[in-house]
């Protein structure tokens, strides 16, 4: 176990740019927090770098003879490179993963333009849950890497591929394999009107403020919406997500 008590420390130096997504890209490596995220690493096959303890952390039985760098840090030292208010003690550097997707029949969650980390990872979290094949994430999208994304997707980004790419490529590719795709619209039809439904499909979901672009939704087969009986005039982005993905996936397998 290395021990680091200055700031002044190169190697803490380079973790402390891992805070920033130019950093992050930079090194090819990004930060995880808690040990319920370390844990999940650790069961991936995705490689980690260093295990980094509070000077106060009592770590896993299970995570002895790991053969992982791991560093103890004061307590002021490891505050800084925290990025949660109250610190769980334990951090994990791991490194970028190249995922690749091979496009097949299958099923897909297209995001376009989401700004919110937390909607972004709350959305991997029920691509997850609801069993799909990949996230694809278009351009203007915030980092999947981005710490609030991380800690919402609660280790669901080790459990499936989330790849950046063009979406108006992706969307070809898909058709060109006859997977039905969805975008989400106010001009679109209610889900349960929707009379095609097919086990393998793709669906767009778009901006918290804007919806899906309308080159986009043009792109799209089908144009969806969830009704509204209430008076509220639309659903958080990830809420939504989740209610259409489950509809989908639920009325793929009823057939």
């Amino acid at each position: 176990m290395k021990k680091i008590e200055s700031m002044q420390n190169q190697t803490y130096k380079e973790w402390k740019k891992l805070h920033k997504r130019k950093g992050r890209d930079k090194a090819h490596k990004y930060l995880i927090e808690g040990p319920h995220l370390v844990q999940e690493a650790l069961q991936s096959s995705h490689e980690i770098e260093a295990i980094i303890y509070d000077v106060s952390y009592e770590k896993s039985e299970e995570w002895k003879s790991l053969g992982i760098d791991e560093y103890r840090l004061t307590h002021e030292l490891f505050d800084q490179i925290a990025q949660t208010e109250t610190s769980q003690g334990v951090i994990a550097v791991c490194k970028m993963f190249n995922e690749k997707v091979d496009l097949k029949k299958g099923r897909y969650l297209l995001v376009d333009r989401v700004q919110d980390p937390g909607n972004l990872g709350t959305m991997i979290r029920t691509a997850d849950a609801c069993g799909l094949d990949a996230v694809i994430l278009g351009k203007g999208t915030v980092d999947q890497f981005n710490d609030k994304t991380l800690r919402s997707a609660q280790g669901s980004h080790f459990h499936l591929p989330v790849i950046s790419n063009d979406l108006v490529q992706t969307i070809n590719h898909l058709q060109e394999l006859k997977v039905p795709v969805y975008a989400t619209s106010l001009d679109g039809v209610n889900l349960q009107a929707q009379a095609t439904m097919e086990s393998s499909f793709a669906v767009i979901v778009g901006n918290e403020g804007n919806g899906v672009t309308d080159d986009i939704q043009q792109q799209a087969d089908f144009k969806v919406k969830i009704p509204m009986f209430g008076q509220a005039e639309s659903l958080n982005v990830a809420v939504a997500t989740g209610i259409i993905l489950y509809w989908f996936r639920m009325k793929g397998l009823a057939k």
